[in-house]
């Protein structure tokens, strides 16, 4: 295998530190940057042994483009910000009493409450008042019938007469009028959960040979496999406003690779690995970043004390607007005392995408690529895209926006 070269532009997608006569881009810069998510998703093709790259490398075009998508999202669902990131410092360390399995997960950190007939407003279940074990296993039949399926929509009711039977079969009070869940799962983010049930997705778009789906999910996987290779997609600390940082998060992800990557990065990552446990996986890769949390904020913290204050920001144009941008020799400096981290998480990444491609395809039997014809986008998908396309150029992030 040779060594792969960057193949794209950068697009001008860059942390912008606003100052008085100054502007920064709107919308806010996705994760990673656009470039990033599209560079990671495009080199991972070119990772892929030749049963695949028969069906990947004509396609390449749309698995890079579409890598995008799900930072366009979220500017149109409420449900979409959370799979981008995970709070770890919410949870630990250590991370002993974490659920690694997603439905396990979701049950977790669903509450259950009543309103009683007094009126009053009770919970019954939830992180903080766990089901007891004798009752455990019918609980999670409950959850799994009553609560699980409706998690993803906008109603948050409960229908009062399937809990009321439930709580009856363990002798527990029924004496309430209604009843409604609150997910806490979202709230400090869902990343390796989300990883979980794509993973799975794609594994079997694989065998059923649908070839326009597993062109979705790849593109999407690539991207959130991307998030997880971001250290600040692990802390609540996530663009340094807890420690007087703001802008980290894009002077990371977004201003430094703009800089170098084209100049000095190296893609060679090798041949994409066969994953045998993809759930310990997926929080490894979430783990590993989060340990590179303190690096880059006191980094960064140290540096902004030292390096002389006229030569941190510097004027660049962006999108025709004048701007104030990290200078190249602060970014440059900023990069050599990371160890060049940056470099080194977006290869992680390209080949982690490609490990879990490859996975998926080898756990579906390993379908012959040769042979998958893509269906010609409907009008209804058409349309769905130029919907996404113009929510996300005109619109705002729903939930907690990574604003650089």
């Amino acid at each position: 295998m040779i060594a792969l070269r960057p193949i794209l532009p950068f697009a001008a997608l860059v942390l912008l530190l606003s100052l008085s006569s100054f502007h920064s881009i709107a919308p806010a810069t996705p994760d990673w940057g656009f470039f990033a998510h599209k560079r990671i998703n495009r080199l991972a093709v070119l990772t892929l042994p030749p049963q695949m790259m028969v069906f990947f490398k004509p396609n390449i075009d749309y698995i890079s483009d579409h890598a995008v998508d799900p930072d366009m999202r979220r500017y149109a669902s409420k449900h979409e910000g959370p799979r981008h990131f995970i709070d770890l410092d919410n949870y630990g360390p250590p991370f002993d009493n974490l659920p690694r399995q997603r439905v396990d997960a979701m049950q977790y950190f669903t509450e259950i409450w009543v309103v009683k007939n007094t009126g009053d407003t009770v919970q019954l279940f939830g992180r903080q008042m766990p089901v007891a074990a004798d009752i455990q296993p019918d609980y999670k039949k409950y959850f799994n019938t009553q609560v699980l399926p409706r998690l993803y929509e906008e109603v948050e009711t409960l229908d009062p007469d399937s809990l009321a039977a439930f709580l009856n079969r363990h002798g527990m009070a029924t004496d309430f009028q209604a009843a409604f869940f609150r997910d806490q799962m979202a709230l400090h983010g869902v990343l390796p959960w989300h990883l979980q049930r794509m993973q799975r997705d794609l594994t079997e778009a694989f065998r059923r040979r649908d070839a326009k789906r597993i062109l979705r999910l790849c593109a999407d996987m690539g991207h959130y496999i991307g998030d997880a290779h971001v250290p600040l997609h692990t802390t609540s600390n996530y663009n340094g406003q807890k420690t007087g940082q703001h802008g980290i998060h894009g002077f990371w992800e977004s201003r430094i690779p703009e800089l170098f990557a084209d100049e000095s990065y190296d893609y060679f990552v090798g041949k994409p690995a066969y994953v045998e446990r993809s759930t310990d996986w997926f929080w490894d890769m979430v783990f590993a970043s989060n340990t590179m949390v303190d690096s880059v904020l006191t980094i960064e913290r140290a540096l902004r004390i030292t390096f002389p204050p006229d030569r941190q920001s510097c004027p660049d144009m962006r999108l025709g607007r004048a701007v104030l941008a990290p200078c190249r020799d602060f970014s440059a400096a900023y990069s050599d005392a990371l160890n060049n981290m940056v470099e080194r998480r977006m290869r992680a990444a390209i080949h982690a995408v490609s490990s879990s491609w490859y996975t998926a395809w080898v756990d579906a039997g390993q379908p012959d690529m040769s042979r998958m014809d893509i269906p010609l986008p409907t009008e209804e998908e058409r349309k769905e895209q130029e919907e996404l396309q113009k929510t996300f150029n005109g619109g705002k992030i729903i939930g907690r926006a990574e604003e650089h």
